[in-house]
């Protein structure tokens, strides 16, 4: 929502808007977390789209739901590569580079294969780990637009980048990891959303792995189980602590994502004329998508 320019220095959508030769009328302060562009009738090509504060949420993760008055940007969603950054200033210079990208954008999965292309020299590991689940509803009670959004993110954004990353992996020798989820492989109640994307994430890496037979690609799946980390509960209940809390309660030793990063780095090791098709990973607790031991 930067109205003038991106945290990275790339233009905001105000820059972009003029440059495409609309008239652009700013509706609030960005410094306070409200920066918006309104289209008006007879100004912008065709009729407004009003979004609801809901759908905001849903759709964008910008406030909490039930408090979307405060426009608290939800944690780890505004600026996405914080963690990077600090990983890049820990190492020696050069070695991490990162760069900003929205799975969903066109326009960003083609700006991350030239800043790829830009730093030189092979591309041999593209790990797919964007993804995530938004609201445990019945189908009966679905709403769309998170069903949409999971689609976009866990289904599209593999398909975007690995499409725009294959022919530098291809010239490099590489393998493509896609972390779908036992959710992939299962369904559950509630899930029909998640379990319906990641099982088309599944479907995407069982295809590419064949349409990619006598290339020199490599195509592995990793599928873990209940894994507990900062975001994932947190954002699947809108910000709900106490909800994000329950899901892992009682579970000794859940997976974190140290384990799942171990697991990454192991497959991409292995003599290249070995593929792992597919590696689930769950918790010593976890002996089946329903079936998971608690201590109280």
């Amino acid at each position: 929502a930067m109205w003038e320019t991106t945290p990275d220095g790339r233009p905001g959508w105000l820059e972009i808007f003029l440059g495409l030769g609309f008239s652009v009328y700013v509706v609030d302060n960005v410094e306070r977390g409200r920066a918006s562009w309104c289209p008006f009738p007879g100004v912008w090509q065709g009729e407004p789209i009003m979004r609801s504060a809901e759908e905001c949420w849903s759709l964008f993760r910008f406030g909490r739901a039930e408090d979307f008055a405060c426009r608290k940007p939800f944690p780890g969603q505004r600026f996405p590569t914080d963690r990077l950054e600090e990983l890049a200033r820990s190492v020696p210079e050069g070695q991490v580079t990162p760069v900003t990208c929205d799975v969903t954008s066109d326009a960003d999965v083609a700006h991350l294969a030239t800043a790829v292309r830009a730093i030189g020299g092979r591309v041999t590991v593209l790990v797919n780990n964007a993804g995530g689940a938004y609201g445990l509803d019945p189908i009966e009670s679905a709403k769309i637009s998170d069903w949409q959004r999971m689609y976009d993110v866990n289904v599209l954004g593999t398909v975007r980048v690995t499409s725009a990353l294959l022919p530098d992996l291809e010239a490099g020798r590489g393998t493509v990891v896609v972390i779908s989820s036992t959710a992939g492989l299962v369904v559950y109640e509630g899930g029909g959303g998640y379990t319906a994307a990641k099982h088309a994430q599944t479907a995407v890496a069982e295809t590419l792995r064949l349409e990619l037979c006598g290339r020199p690609i490599r195509v592995v799946e990793i599928n873990p189980g209940m894994v507990k980390t900062e975001e994932f509960s947190l954002v699947r209940f809108g910000g709900d602590a106490e909800r994000a809390a329950a899901v892992y309660a009682g579970v000794p030793e859940p997976l974190v994502a140290e384990d799942i990063a171990d697991i990454v780095s192991w497959v991409v090791s292995r003599p290249h004329h070995v593929n792992i098709d597919r590696l689930v990973v769950r918790p010593l607790a976890q002996a089946a998508q329903h079936k998971v031991h608690r201590v109280s």
